[in-house]
């Protein structure tokens, strides 16, 4: 019991760390971070960033490879992003003239963090 508790707090602490980096990442590219670890009942949204009326809905992947980082986001995922992401558009009062795109910061072992854009389109 004791192990699994260790080995989930080590997870959480990497995974906060990695979307620090992401954050960091993403700002050294121009964008604003909204929210971080933006929550609700639907699911939960890593990071949220903008730049203008671009909205960028970041999902950080703490991983060894880029492709294991981007087989981690499954279908099921992608609903739950998409969810969240309507309720927190709603909320927004320019929400008309945004642009929203997927996006996914694969951060990697010794490694800069890896930023790719569109890793899903959500509904149309």
């Amino acid at each position: 019991m004791i192990d699994l508790r260790a080995k989930r707090f080590k997870a959480y602490r990497r995974g906060h760390r990695g979307e620090w980096l992401a954050a960091l990442a993403l700002m050294l590219k121009g964008y604003r971070i909204v929210a971080r670890r933006y929550r609700t009942k639907l699911g939960e949204i890593d990071l949220i960033a903008r730049r203008g009326d671009l909205v960028l809905i970041v999902e950080v992947k703490v991983r060894a490879t880029l492709i294991e980082a981007m087989d981690a986001i499954a279908r099921q995922s992608e609903r739950r992003i998409e969810a969240t992401t309507d309720l927190w558009l709603s909320r927004q009062p320019d929400h008309g003239r945004l642009s929203i795109r997927f996006d996914m910061v694969a951060v990697l072992p010794r490694r800069w963090p890896i930023h790719v854009e569109n890793i899903f389109y959500g509904r149309t």
